[in-house]
């Protein structure tokens, strides 16, 4: 299905709506991915709750518009909020995954009221060094102006490449050519875009909010991802109601490594929600 969003189209997979009365989960994708990321994720959830995936603005069949400002924070958590409503529901439970996780963080930070909880797969709250952060938003730049003068098949093999996939190459080759194949279905101004705007060194600082935030919060990270693991144990330390969770022998990408292992703590989580 579609949702309208001002004036573009967003994506939106109903993965299981089976009764109103139950709790929506939202999933929120990667950088460079799409909502097809968590078929596998869905067939092994809590039967009790519906389960629903957007396509992030840039990505997948939602659009990829040249204005810039459709990719700001402001934007996707209106979007996320968008999504919410079509299903009628007060509360949501957000899961995302590393840009779809810093998504999920900004909305329930602005959105405490309506986030009945959170799990970030392998996420940040953003770059708290000022010289860090200037320096990974002219990455960026230079990635974001690669992708456009580039085949988007030479990106998806540059990004597949990076170290920190690494644990991916013990995937079967059909696996490794369905997540290829989902990047070249991307638009090139919508990836471009998704970077300059929503960056991790474009997107707000959160370190000081995590404090504030009340919602019941999942951290996973993958035992073979050591940034992002002391990243999010650090992250754990500040959130209030948090716990985080090491996946064993995966890295950053733990839904897709071990989507076996990854929703069995998530339904432990959920139950005891």
């Amino acid at each position: 299905m579609r949702i309208a969003y001002k004036d573009i189209s967003i994506k939106v997979i109903p993965f299981r709506f089976t009764d109103p009365q139950n709790e929506l989960i939202l999933f929120l994708h990667g950088f460079s991915g799409s909502s097809s990321d968590w078929i596998k994720v869905t067939e092994l959830i809590d039967s009790k709750f519906n389960l629903a995936a957007i396509d992030l603005i840039g990505h997948g069949e939602s659009s990829s518009p040249t204005d810039l400002s459709y990719y700001k924070v402001d934007s996707i958590t209106d979007i996320i909020k968008t999504a919410v409503q079509v299903f009628q529901k007060d509360k949501v439970i957000l899961c995302g995954y590393s840009m779809g996780g810093r998504a999920a963080l900004n909305f329930a930070i602005r959105n405490m009221a309506i986030v009945k909880a959170l799990i970030l797969e392998s996420s940040t709250a953003g770059i708290a060094n000022e010289n860090e952060r200037h320096l990974r938003v002219k990455k960026d730049y230079e990635l974001a102006q690669f992708i456009l003068n580039h085949p988007v098949s030479e990106f998806a093999d540059y990004w597949m490449n990076l170290d920190l996939f690494d644990s991916q190459t013990k995937l079967d080759r059909i696996t490794l050519d369905e997540i290829r194949n989902t990047k070249l279905k991307n638009n090139p101004v919508g990836l471009a875009n998704s970077l300059i705007g929503f960056g991790t060194g474009a997107m707000p600082v959160l370190i000081n909010e995590l404090k504030n935030l009340n919602t019941k919060t999942l951290l996973i990270t993958g035992s073979l991802d050591p940034k992002f693991s002391e990243i999010n144990k650090l992250m754990s330390e500040l959130l209030p109601f948090s716990e985080h969770i090491s996946i064993e022998g995966t890295g950053h990408n733990t839904h897709l490594e071990n989507p076996n292992k990854f929703c069995e703590v998530l339904n432990s989580f959920l139950m005891k929600l």
